[in-house]
This record gives C-alpha cells, structure tokens and sequence, in this order.
C-alpha cells in the first residue's frame, strides 16, 4: 500500500489478520505510532493545569497567576488536540487505502465469481466486494496505534492519580474489577452473533439475484432470513447497549467514591480541594480511553471474525475457478 494501489498484487489474501495489515501498512504504522505516543505523554498536562489554577484561585488568590496558568491550559489543549487530529487523519488515511487494496486483490477473484451462472455466488461476491470490505479495512488504520494509544492514556492518568492520592486511587480502581468479568462476556456473545449475521447477509444477497418461481415476488425463504438478521441485530444492540450502561455505571461509582473519600481528605486537610478537581477529571479520562480499550477489542474481534469468511470465500472461489465446478455458495458460508 505505497500511496498506494496494489496493482498487480496477488488476489489471495494472508491467511491471519494482523498478518495483512502489517503486510500493506507497516511502513505507515511507524509515524503514527509516534504519534500516538506524544498524544498520550500530554494527557496529564492539562489535568496538573486545572489542580494548579483551583489551588491558586482558593488558597492564593492571585488572578495574574490564574491568568497565566489559562493561557497554558489553552496552549496545552490546543497542542494535545493538533497531535490527536493529525493521528485521526492518518490513520483514516491508511484505512481508505486498506479498502483500496482489499477491493483490488478481491476484484480478481470475485469478478469471475460474479459472471458465475448460480444467483448464490453472484450475491456471495457483491456482499463482499462492497459491503464486507469497509469495516475490515477501516479498521487497518488504526489496528496497530489504537491500543498503544489507549492503554498509554491509561497508564499516563493512572500515574498522575495515584501521585494525587493512593487510596482514592484504588478506590476507582477496584470498581474496574466488575468490567474484566462482564465484558469479555458480553463481547463473546456478540461476536458469536455478527458471524452469522454475514453469513445470513450472504445467503439474502444470493436470493435477490436467484430468479423466483413463476408468479411468486418473493422467496419465502429469504423473508425468513431478514427477519433472522432483525433478531440477530437487535441480540447485538441489546448486548452492547447493555455493557455501556454498566460501564457508565461503574464510572459514575468511580466519581461517588473519589467525592466521599477526598471530602473526608479535604475536612481533614490532608489533601487540596484542587487535587480533587483533578482526581475526578482523571476518573473521567480514565473511563474514556478503557471504554475506547473496550471498543478497540470489540472491533478487533469483529472484523477477525469477517476477515476470516472474507479469506474462506475467497479461498474457495479462487480454488473452484480453476478446478471443476462445485457448489461456491455453500462452500463459501
């Protein structure tokens, strides 16, 4: 992927995942890997700049001083945020050129496919070619710099709350406990669904181009299977909308026990109001790149899961046009 059509490259796709994507673009990985890592070092700038302009306006009250400390605020949100839209860019950059060279090696193989005679492989290669290919490629763009990226932020906020106070600290931290159980189990049941559901999408596009018996405007069969993608959607929608709700929840647990334990702290004067200040933003920045954890993980699950049937098909496409003929639909699901 060399700015970057991958002409003349062959249509047979590496058998893993993280094998092609590091095949097509690692030598774009590497800048944004840098990147990624001067984007989660000034995570804690502006978290330190708010701790320091509370303290200031209670206990100093020197406005100049706040003033000053604004202006850097400004400038550190504004350098943090340059960094992190270059990255975006970029890796939506590398992203748009996966989907590029997935289609061009795909081309090849299924456009043979496509002139085949039986509506199941017409409708197996036009899913695939066009709808199948965004997600996996899109998500080439930010395979390698997202979880660096997330799990950066996370040590880099972690660091700076328990320099703050230790056992608010491990307060927010053992409300995390609960997520490491109901997550992974909540996204094995839905990665377990979205592989049927490209299989049922493959079938339905097959039955679009099938011609219907005399008289009959639709395949009973295929209403059948549309109605088996609503129930697998909805399965998905209530399983992830229900692990953002107990995520959102553990969260705001996290901001109840910060307040509770600083206050006494505060009462006690064995710690600054600003420090609470801080602590919750640091809660709330924490929570955003584990939700984002999360989601990497989600997606990484996913789109190995539609790479697979993507090579699986193409495999077998690639196979049956040089060998005698055999039933590609059926192979290829």
């Amino acid at each position: 992927m060399k700015g970057d059509r991958a002409a003349g490259a062959s249509p047979v796709l590496p058998r893993y995942f993280y094998r092609y994507i590091l095949a097509t673009s690692w030598h774009h990985q590497i800048p944004v890997l840098a990147l990624t890592i001067a984007t989660f070092l000034l995570q804690v700038v502006p978290l330190e700049l708010q701790r320091r302009i509370v303290n200031d306006a209670v206990k100093n009250r020197q406005y100049y001083a706040i003033l000053v400390l604004c202006a850097v605020y400004v400038a550190a949100i504004l350098v943090q945020g340059g960094t992190k839209l270059a990255l975006n860019i970029y890796r939506g950059w590398i992203g748009e050129n996966a989907k590029r060279d997935l289609r061009s090696r795909l081309y090849g193989v299924l456009n043979g496919a496509a002139a085949d005679p039986k509506a199941e492989v017409q409708g197996t290669a036009v899913s695939m070619i066009v709808a199948e290919v965004e997600p996996v490629g899109a998500f080439v763009g930010s395979a390698v710099s997202e979880p660096l990226l997330q799990f950066g932020m996370l040590a880099s906020v972690l660091a700076y709350i328990v320099h703050l106070n230790v056992w608010m600290a491990v307060a927010a931290l053992a409300l995390f406990v609960p997520q490491l159980i109901f997550v992974p189990l909540m996204q094995h049941a839905m990665n377990r669904r979205t592989g049927i559901r490209v299989w049922v999408l493959r079938q339905i596009g097959g039955g679009v181009i099938k011609p219907h018996a005399a008289g009959s405007a639709v395949n009973p069969a295929d209403i059948a299977r549309i109605d088996r993608v609503l129930q697998l959607n909805m399965g998905i929608l209530k399983f992830k909308f229900t692990m953002n709700f107990l995520m959102n929840l553990c969260a705001q647990l996290q901001i109840i026990a910060a307040l509770l334990i600083g206050g006494w702290l505060v009462l006690h004067e064995r710690i600054e109001i600003g420090a609470i200040v801080a602590f919750i933003s640091g809660v709330k920045q924490l929570n955003d790149p584990w939700g984002d954890v999360v989601n990497y993980f989600r997606d990484a699950s996913l789109n190995h899961v539609k790479y697979r049937l993507l090579t699986t098909a193409v495999d077998h496409f690639a196979t049956a046009a040089s060998t005698a003929p055999t039933d590609v639909a059926s192979a290829a699901a």
